[in-house]
Parts: structure tokens; sequence; C-alpha cells
């Protein structure tokens, strides 16, 4: 059993003890006394009050539980979710009811971007927490094909097909209206050159790729030079679906102001959701669980964090819950876990993407 700074295991009285704390606290919002562990779960336990007392005594010197200010109740801390999630904790079987409303859910939805709105309604809906998902990232996806389109006489539109259905749209400045033909000729070289490769690599690539080209065209290829950042370089405001504030505002956590001002400030900083989201990628099928100080940005130090991917043919997008470091984790990541892979299942076998 794996422990920290080279102390003891803990014993299986102090497992105990430690299982129903942090249960007890989740379940009720709490602190939580010997004295109710020792009533509520007596069958169980068959210790004394007294004996809890020592245990818990002990737990607190560990680093696993801590007084809340004067109660003479305990409170988990990161440390003690952690070895709770890790070690005790009992995972629960998604009830067939919800899988059904989380289908029935998407089910109704006909294109991507409404999809993905329709699972953060739904996730929100089942969790009670804060919920967000992202639009799949392009950076992974290989390019099937690119066409330009002049939508005035001086801008041009790009259009990048990506293999897995998905498409990407960037306008250009251009100096004066190109004929349809250069246009044309120009995709031409570019889908010669550059189909078949993914985003990243076109990025990272791109200037040597079409050194041999430049002197094809008079302007169009060096303006493709000097835009590949704007072209191929991701960008950080991927469309984000965020719902759940009322429902997470009712939690108890949030009745305190300065624990209201503070999740309504996380909640309009989307720069934050996204490196939450960020942290997920590479791990399909994953799910990712974060506690208070685990998370890299403090204002998220307050708050439990799971976290999924979806995939869309050769790219992924992130779900995630954000809520109480009390939330039932028992339940959120089996429910996560069932949603992403839901929306992965819905675009392969959908032509809605």
């Amino acid at each position: 059993m794996a422990t920290q700074n080279n102390e003891r295991p803990l014993s299986d009285r102090e497992s105990t003890v430690l299982h129903y704390v942090v249960h007890d606290f989740i379940e009720t919002a709490t602190p939580i006394g010997s004295r109710f562990i020792s009533k509520r779960h007596e069958d169980e336990l068959g210790l004394s009050s007294a004996s809890i007392r020592n245990v818990m005594s002990d737990l607190e010197y560990m680093g696993y539980i801590n007084h809340p200010h004067t109660s003479a109740g305990r409170v988990p801390t990161d440390r003690g979710y952690r070895y709770y999630l890790d070690n005790l904790m009992k995972m629960e079987s998604l009830p067939t009811e919800q899988q059904e409303d989380i289908k029935r859910g998407l089910d109704a939805a006909e294109e991507r971007e409404s999809i993905l709105r329709e699972t953060s309604k739904v996730l929100s809906k089942i969790s009670h927490q804060l919920c967000v998902v992202s639009s799949p990232q392009l950076s992974a996806g290989t390019i099937e094909k690119m066409e330009m389109i002049q939508v005035s006489s001086n801008r041009v539109m790009v259009i990048i097909s990506i293999k897995s259905g998905l498409v990407q749209t960037i306008m250009m400045e251009v100096s004066s209206e190109i004929p349809r033909e250069k246009l044309d000729y120009t995709a031409r070289i570019l889908n010669e050159k550059l189909a078949g490769l993914t985003i990243k690599e076109v990025r990272e690539s791109f200037v040597e790729r079409l050194k041999d080209s430049k002197g094809e065209d008079s302007g169009l290829i060096r303006l493709f030079v000097d835009s590949v950042d704007k072209l191929f370089t991701r960008n950080r405001s991927e469309k984000l679906h965020i719902s759940g504030t009322e429902s997470i505002l009712d939690q108890p956590e949030f009745v305190n102001p300065s624990e209201f001002r503070g999740i309504i400030e996380l909640i309009s900083n989307e720069e934050i959701i996204i490196h939450v989201l960020e942290k997920q990628e590479g791990k399909p099928k994953e799910i990712r669980v974060s506690i208070g100080s685990e998370n890299d940005d403090e204002k998220l130090s307050q708050y439990g964090v799971i976290t999924s991917m979806y995939t869309v043919g050769d790219t992924s997008g992130s779900i995630g819950v954000i809520g109480p470091k009390r939330m039932h984790y028992s339940k959120m990541i089996p429910l996560v876990d069932y949603v992403a892979k839901t929306i992965s299942d819905m675009f392969d076998n959908s032509s809605r993407i």
C-alpha cells in the first residue's frame, strides 16, 4: 500500500475509520465526529466513540483529516481524499435509468456542436455539478483537402477539411481580388504537399514543404508561408460548452460569500477551464481525477475535477466535471466515463459530424 513521506501504511482500523470520515462527510457536508461514526456504523465497526476518537487523532497527525476551525468533527484533507479514492472507495455502477436519460438526451441532437452542448446539459443535470465539454482539437487531425473561396475583394476564406469530418475555416486578407483559376491552382499545390499530414505536422514543417513552390505563384504561396501561425496554430479559445452553474451554486460549500465569489470567478475564466481540459489530452479512455492542491491553478484548490476524453475519428475533445472536493466520486467517475464513451460511439456511428 503506497504511503507518503516514508510513513507507515495505514492499519485496517485506520483505513476503516478514514473511509467513514470521507464517506460520511461526502454524504452530509458537515464535519464528522467520533460519536457520529460510532452510532451510524455501530454494526460494521463495533468500536467505542473513544476508540474511534483515538484513531482519528492518529489520522489527523498523519495528515489525512483535520479540524475545520474549532469544530469537534473532522473533514478529509486532500491527502485523505486521495487515499480514499486510490484504496478505499467502491465504484458504483451507473443506473440504467441514467444511461437511458443520457442516450435519449444526446439522440435528440442533430449536429456535432449541438451534441456537445446537450452533453454538458445532460451531465450537469445528473451530476448537479459544473460540467464542461470542449470541441474536438484539430491538431491531431489529418488534412483531407484544402479549398479557397474569395468572399470579398480583399478576403479569402481557407477551408481545411479534416478526415474525421471536421472543418476549420480561416479568413485571410489579400491586397486585391484573385482570379478563380489562381485560387484553384494554389489549392492544388497545397493539397499535393499537405494532404495526409496532421495539422501538427504541417505546422512544424510547412515552410520547408513549401519552399520549392514559392516561385510557382506570384504571391499566394508566400502569403500562406507568412500566415502559417494563423492557419495551423491551435486556437486556445476552442469552443466550450459549460452547464450547471445553478446546480453547483446550490451546494452548501457556496453559502459562504467568499466561496460564492470564487466559483463565479472560475465559471467566468475560460482560460482556467481550458487548462484543466488540456491536462487530459493524449489520454483517451482514461479518467483523470485531481483534488484540491493537486490542481495546478490555485483557483481550483477547493475543487475536485474529473475529466476524460471522447474521440471523433483521429481527433479528440474533453469533458469534465468540476465540483466541491466533497463530490460523490464513486458516482461521478462512472458517469463521466460513460458519457465520454457514449459520445465517442455516437460520432463513430453517425454522419452528423
